[in-house]
């Protein structure tokens, strides 16, 4: 089974930033496509970025210009690199893992971003 464990949450001012990490173990890294989900209370779970394995990037339009996704497969992790922070940013973000060919799905526990106004 693959495993995957968020870190880097946290609480933050407004404007702020922070770099949110997804280690995985129990697969090929290099063959899955890569993605952050968020969701806030009483919400719907929302893509916020994903990364394929030719490190192809797609963004949510609300974070596009603030947000960074990126992937370092020689450490089997993932990052978020968040900047300029709004309260609307504020969620659980969950790492996803999408093997690219048999089309498995793996989902972290999840790490929480509070952004204060």
């Amino acid at each position: 089974q693959v495993q995957l464990v968020e870190s880097g949450g946290g609480v933050v001012q407004t404007g702020g930033s922070l770099r949110l990490s997804c280690a995985a173990s129990g697969g090929t890294f290099s063959a899955y496509t890569m993605g952050w989900y968020r969701q806030a209370p009483g919400n719907q779970r929302d893509v916020v970025a994903t990364i394929s394995r030719n490190s192809i990037t797609n963004y949510q339009d609300s974070v596009k210009g603030r947000f960074t996704i990126s992937r370092d497969n020689a450490k089997n992790t993932v990052y978020l690199q968040m900047n300029n922070l709004k309260p609307e940013d504020t969620a659980v973000y969950t790492c996803n893992a999408r093997h690219t060919y048999y089309g498995a799905n793996y989902w972290g526990q999840g790490t929480q971003v509070t952004v204060s106004s």
